[in-house]
């Protein structure tokens, strides 16, 4: 029985979590678990927390597995709508003297993208056999996947977050999440020494620092066409599982002034990662692995490439209206994992409003995550 005047009742939900990782799933029942506490927190009258097998799907899989034992608060039959995709439109007028122009700069975007999947190809690959990142104070060592986790979360308004974006212009959520990331980042490193001249943070500027930042390879979210599979009984589609990729993305790790130059060094980034097709080949020679040599040998790749790199990065977008949960309203979700061979992870997600950051830290390599 949870005593429901307990002085810090976040510590205590904190806590709970961070055991849990302490403890292995019994194999033998099916691969999910539910913890509700029916404690109030700063956030909730109370949390649930499902542990759920990685074996069962990736983040977006599992994400949307849960999204679809949903309903909207204000529809008891309707499933959760998720944020439109923006796709940018392509005119394809050619009349004229410009279809030169536009075949001269298609043939140009075609080799930029072959170059940079050459380019990233190169450098996974060097990282799956020996390249690894400098030694910096985010970084785990061997046999870090074992270790415990503390999971750490903050709340972020979802409309400050556009407001920059949009400000800025030119830009997305994503830019943004990762510009944040590497802006709390540099101060966390910058207060471990104190002297902005010589801190941490400025010391590793120009030492490879990287994250690993998961690509989800559908169309879209696979919400509806889970629905589906409840309510009909039909077979799980393809998109069902483990289909991501994941690009190897430099941290730009420094102090300074001016904090919009961390939205333009993640733009600058992520720009150049979208004209690659490192994410397809990383899930295709993962998935070629697997199935000529066996589930050991592609569980070698991934380790490989994550543990030879410093963190972790996600961000997946939630619905956009409020949705219950068997008829209790959600206030936030805030997903995470723990068994990867990084001392950090990091999980922004959308629902509402309302932006959850989520850390996955082990306390011997980061001892003050809440910084």
């Amino acid at each position: 029985d949870l005593n429901p005047s307990m002085e810090s009742p976040d510590q205590f939900v904190e806590d709970y979590a961070s055991n849990i990782t302490k403890t292995a799933m019994d194999l033998s029942k099916p691969l999910w678990e539910l913890h509700i506490l029916n404690v109030q927190t700063s956030e909730a009258a109370s949390v649930g927390i499902f542990r759920i097998h990685h074996s069962l799907g990736d983040g977006v899989s599992i994400i949307s597995l849960v999204l679809a034992s949903t309903r909207r608060a204000s529809d008891a039959n309707a499933f959760p709508s998720l944020p439109p995709v923006n796709k940018k439109k392509t005119n394809l007028d050619t009349k004229g003297h410009h279809w030169f122009l536009r075949f001269f700069f298609t043939l140009m975007l075609m080799f930029k993208v072959f170059w940079n999947t050459l380019v990233d190809v190169m450098l996974f690959l060097a990282t799956t056999i020996c390249l690894k990142d400098n030694k910096n104070p985010l970084k785990g060592g061997i046999g870090i996947e074992q270790t415990p986790r503390r999971f750490v979360y903050r709340m972020l308004n979802l409309n400050d977050v556009k407001f920059v974006k949009n400000a800025i212009g030119g830009v997305t959520v994503n830019d943004v999440a990762l510009g944040i990331t590497q802006a709390g980042l540099s101060r966390y490193l910058g207060q471990a020494k104190g002297d902005k001249k010589d801190c941490e943070c400025n010391a590793l500027e120009h030492r490879r620092i990287r994250a690993t930042l998961f690509v989800n390879l559908r169309p879209t979210t696979v919400v509806q066409d889970l629905a589906n599979v409840i309510n009909t009984g039909a077979k799980v589609g393809a998109d069902w599982g483990n289909k991501i990729g994941y690009v190897l993305c430099p941290l730009h790790l420094k102090l300074s002034d001016d904090p919009l130059d961390y939205i333009y060094a993640a733009k600058a980034t992520i720009d150049q990662k979208k004209q690659s097709l490192v994410a397809q080949f990383t899930y295709f020679i993962t998935n070629l692995f697997l199935n000529t040599l066996g589930l050991q040998a592609a569980g070698n790749i991934m380790y490989k490439s994550l543990s030879n790199t410093t963190l972790g990065f996600s961000n997946v977008a939630g619905p956009v209206e409020e949705v219950s949960f068997f008829g209790h309203p959600m206030v936030f979700f805030a997903p995470s994992l723990y068994g990867f061979p990084q001392a950090l992870v990091i999980h922004f997600q959308s629902y509402m409003d309302k932006m959850a950051v989520t850390l996955s830290v082990d306390e011997d390599v980061i001892p003050d995550p809440h910084k």
